[in-house]
């Protein structure tokens, strides 16, 4: 195994790095080009790239390991824990441990620590949503662990036979409400990339009135990240955006990615003056609807432990932050 190190993408290629990405366990489009290099022109122009690749003998790509210098002696992963719900060592699936070999041993006396985020653990759900593999990462002082909860789509029967319990009665009674308070609501969705910039106007307007914490979050730098890296990704069919109208206007929005069968539940917004109406639990009946209807296998309710996800059964997934030192 031969390791190098780049300053730029461009030492990797798009081609190279997106093939690599769909011979990976998880292919998701948080590990993607487009992903990865929009995040460091947004958010890391100024620092230095570390990206590792790993090479076997016959030259083949086997892993990449995107890092950027953050500090003096601390490398992270490109990306960003606080947009990019999964990141990993991209490598191909199966040649995990021996990708991770090379890797550390190409360390040799470097006194770095390599700080990963958000590496995600092996599934424990039935064949559906799970891996019998060992994690990707190799666990060196795990500093905390987060639960992704997820959902398998098990039918295509009607969606309320997918929330559990009481939670079935609660939706059904906010869909009737919705139903006949607001009769002309309607939900649509934007799949290519010029209705996407449409739509993405009318979400950011619901995502910054939606709390002081998502306004601030919100800023001009992450805007222009999420329009450029959305109109790439829905140019593969990989981002939607929801949007939950009324006669008064949008009430609630949801974008959603796509990849390897799954629907994940990205970031949302709605209106608080609209909060009696509960816009956003009855948007996101629509989404698992639709994902049931259109044969995906798992719904991804993503980082963040948020009560109204573990409504719909879901089972937590553990996610990690690992220090390589």
């Amino acid at each position: 195994m031969k390791v190098q190190a780049h300053d730029s993408f461009d030492a990797v290629g798009a081609s190279a790095w997106d093939g690599l990405v769909a011979a990976t366990r998880l292919r998701s489009p948080f590990l993607s080009w487009t992903w990865q290099h929009e995040w460091s022109l947004a958010f890391a122009p100024a620092r230095r790239l570390e990206i590792r690749v790993v090479q076997d003998d016959g030259g083949h790509l086997v892993a990449i390991l995107p890092l950027y210098e953050d500090s003096p002696g601390v490398l992270r992963m490109i990306g960003g824990a606080d947009v990019s719900d999964y990141l990993d060592l991209i490598a191909v699936e199966g040649r995990e441990e021996e990708a991770w070999a090379a890797l550390l041993q190409s360390r040799g006396t470097e006194r770095v620590e390599w700080r990963l985020h958000a590496c995600r653990g092996p599934r424990r759900r039935s064949s559906r949503c799970r891996s019998s593999r060992r994690p990707a990462v190799w666990p060196r002082r795990p500093r905390w662990r987060n639960d992704v909860p997820c959902s398998p789509c098990r039918d295509r029967g009607d969606l309320p036979r997918q929330p559990v319990g009481k939670h079935r009665h609660e939706l059904q009674r906010k869909i009737r409400r919705l139903e006949r308070e607001a009769p002309e609501a309607r939900v649509s969705s934007a799949v290519d990339p010029a209705a996407i910039q449409a739509s993405l106007t009318k979400f950011l307007i619901l995502h910054r009135r939606s709390r002081v914490g998502k306004a601030r979050f919100m800023d001009e730098r992450m805007e222009g990240f999420f329009r450029q890296v959305l109109a790439a990704l829905a140019a593969r069919g990989a981002a939607r955006v929801w949007l939950l109208e009324t006669a008064a206007g949008p009430i609630a929005s949801f974008i959603t990615l796509e990849w390897d069968g799954t629907v994940g539940l990205y970031n949302s917004g709605f209106d608080p003056q609209g909060a009696s109406l509960s816009p956003g639990v009855v948007l996101l009946a629509h989404l698992v609807r639709d994902a049931i209807e259109r044969s995906k296998r798992v719904f991804d309710f993503l980082r963040g432990e948020e009560r109204y996800k573990f409504e719909f059964g879901p089972v937590p997934e553990p996610v990690y932050a690992v220090t390589i030192a």
